[in-house]
Formats: C-alpha cells, structure tokens, sequence
C-alpha cells in the first residue's frame, strides 16, 4: 500500500547516529525509508522523526507518543530500551510492558507499527547487554504478534555481527548498518529495496591481539569514559537536542 504519513520514535538509533549528511546533520535508517516511502506516496506523503538520541523508555513514552497521535500518521515506528538496557539497575520486563501500551495506543488509532528486535550488540559489548536486549527482543515479538505490528527482527541477520555494520563507538550503526536496516524495514513493509543497501564487505582479517587491546583501550578513552562521565554527573547526550523533524513535512 503507499502510505500517507511515518512518524518515527525513539532515541540515537532511529535519529540517525553516524550516518551523517554532508551538512553533518544525521539522516539515518528512517529517513532512507521515508524518501523511498515518499516515491510511492508523491509530494503529499508527509515524514516526521521525533527520535532523540540518549532518551530513556520513559521519556520516548512521555514526550513522543502525544505528538504522534496527534498528527494520526499511517504509519508509525518504534525502536526504544537500548538506553534503559545500559543502565545499572533496569527491569526489561518493565519496559516490555510499558511499550505494550504504546503499541496498544497506536494499533487503536488504525496506524501500522513497525518494531525490532535488536542487533545482537554482544558483539561488541558486555554479554550482560544481550540478556536484557534478549528480554527485549522477545517482548518485541510478543507484542507484533498480539497488535498485529510489523517485525523487523535485526538480531536474526548475521550480516550484524561485521565489523563495518557498526560505528567507531561500538554501539551505533554506522552508515552501511543504517542502510541495511533499512532495507530490512522495507522489506517488511513490502516495499522494493535497493539492493545496494543490503551489501555487506567482506569480514576482515582478525586483527592481532595487541593491536586489538589497543583498540579496546582507545575506545574506552574516546567513548566509554565520557559516557561514564555524563551518567555520574546525572547528564544524557540528547539534552537540548529537539528533534530533527517534529512535524509531518513532505520529504524534498
């Protein structure tokens, strides 16, 4: 079907982190699927990406889902939890519960919903992450299933486990992982792909052991301490962020 109107929640995954335009804002995943949604809906189709990086589920819940009920778009996703999954204390079936609501709230309004289960970040990160994300992931596939939403199950695709899927920062897809999910999205959808985006490099060769410690060592300095950082202080990297587009507008 061509679709009207997307409105796109959630935190850095769904703004678009490390996919960056030429102008250094971030494009990202959702904007790839709304410019190829836009192609089959004409200049009318409208986008909005209320997604904020550094956002907790909660606050996903309490300052996005208003706003996009009240623009009643066609089309809506939701990608949320990552941030409360790196908490130190955190109950993943809590969020599993709250998002229910939201799926519940956007399915009564008639619009579709697209949701994920996550890429499997133990790749990159500690295994303590996948339990909870596996939490997510499950809850993710209980409520598509309930509400009747549409899957994009990231987890299941391999493809995740490269090295180039992800950014420097370990954590945040990186231009060919922004371009993959949304192939994946679109697939879901059952929208035409473009086949590019669905290329992976090959994997490279293991990298030696001591130079590997010393990239663990350069990405605690640049990007685990200032996270540490921010938390002890009580501060999140999407403070006065606004998001990029909190209105339906066409794509130009």
């Amino acid at each position: 079907m061509a679709y009207r109107s997307f409105v796109a929640m959630g935190d850095s995954f769904t703004e678009g982190l490390n996919d960056a335009y030429p102008d250094g804002s971030f494009r990202g995943w959702a904007d790839l699927v709304a410019a190829r949604l836009a192609v089959d809906s004409g200049p009318d189709f409208g986008y909005a990406n209320l997604a904020i990086r550094g956002k907790v589920m909660h606050e996903i819940v309490d300052e996005q889902l208003e706003p996009t009920l009240a623009m009643h778009p066609d089309l809506v996703s939701i990608a949320a939890g990552g941030n409360d999954a790196l908490r130190v204390r955190v109950d993943p079936h809590a969020l599993v519960q709250e998002l229910d609501g939201v799926v519940r709230r956007l399915r009564e309004t008639g619009a579709e919903v697209i949701m994920f289960r996550f890429a499997d970040v133990t790749v990159n990160l500690p295994a303590i992450l996948g339990r909870r994300a596996a939490v997510l992931n499950d809850g993710a596939s209980m409520l598509a299933e309930r509400y009747g939403a549409h899957l994009v199950d990231l987890f299941a695709d391999e493809a995740f486990h490269h090295p180039h899927m992800w950014a420097p920062d370990r954590l945040h897809l990186s231009p060919a992982g922004h371009r993959r999910t949304a192939g994946h999205v679109l697939s879901a959808l059952g929208v035409g792909v473009d086949e590019d985006w669905m290329l992976v490099p090959p994997t490279p060769e293991p990298t030696p052991w001591l130079l590997a410690r010393g990239a663990d060592l350069r990405w605690a300095r640049e990007h685990l301490a200032p996270w540490v950082g921010r938390h002890l202080r009580g501060h999140s990297s999407g403070e006065s962020i606004m998001p990029k587009r909190p209105a339906l507008t066409p794509i130009k």
